[in-house]
């Protein structure tokens, strides 16, 4: 067996070993992209989702061509393994894969344009001594509108190393109590529901 050198590139991934640590990144991939998808004069965006459009199951609107569609969401979320700052809105467009809309494939070309101005954006390995293990965690109740299903997500951090991050959406429903000062969520889930 005979050595290769330094890891530079694997799987679509980016790898520049430097002195002080590893940047990992898939600009390449994301150039492809733009070229597959035919992005490459569109403008670029600041962020990856459009926080004033509510995502739903349109009954009236225009229907797009699903292979199209799924193919984009397919190469979107192959690019969440080095990008967890388009996580959110990626997953919130795979979820319309069985019928997507013109207003779902608005969305997913949106988080390209955003993609086309931060291409060079990655993740940053230092090589360093601390290691403070740091969890962050945030969520987002009965925000899908099609099912009133929370979303949640959780991301930790060892040093200045990202190492894990997730978004998942529950499993049951969840009902908001507002009494007071309090704030209540109570999950209520189909399997104990079946019970009563």
């Amino acid at each position: 067996m005979s050595m290769m050198g330094e890891l530079t590139f694997f799987l679509g991934l980016q790898v520049k070993q430097l002195k002080d640590g590893t940047f990992i990144s898939q600009a390449k991939y994301t150039r492809d992209l733009m070229k597959k998808f035919g992005m490459e004069e569109k403008s670029s965006v600041k962020i990856p989702r459009n926080t004033s459009v509510k995502m739903d199951m349109y009954a009236d609107a225009k229907v797009v061509d699903l292979t199209r569609y799924r193919a984009l969401i397919r190469s979107l979320l192959y690019l969440t393994g080095s990008r967890p700052d388009i996580t959110f809105a990626v997953g919130v467009c795979a979820r319309f894969q069985s019928a997507p809309k013109e207003s779902h494939m608005t969305a997913a070309k949106r988080i390209l344009r955003y993609l086309m101005g931060s291409q060079e954006i990655g993740l940053w390995y230092p090589k360093e001594e601390g290691f403070k293990l740091v969890g962050y965690s945030d969520s987002y109740y009965t925000g899908c509108r099609v099912d009133r299903k929370s979303t949640y997500g959780t991301s930790q951090i060892l040093g200045n190393r990202l190492v894990s991050w997730f978004r998942k959406k529950q499993n049951g429903r969840s009902r908001i109590y507002f009494h007071g000062f309090l704030l209540y969520s109570i999950a209520l889930y189909e399997t104990n529901l079946s019970g009563l």
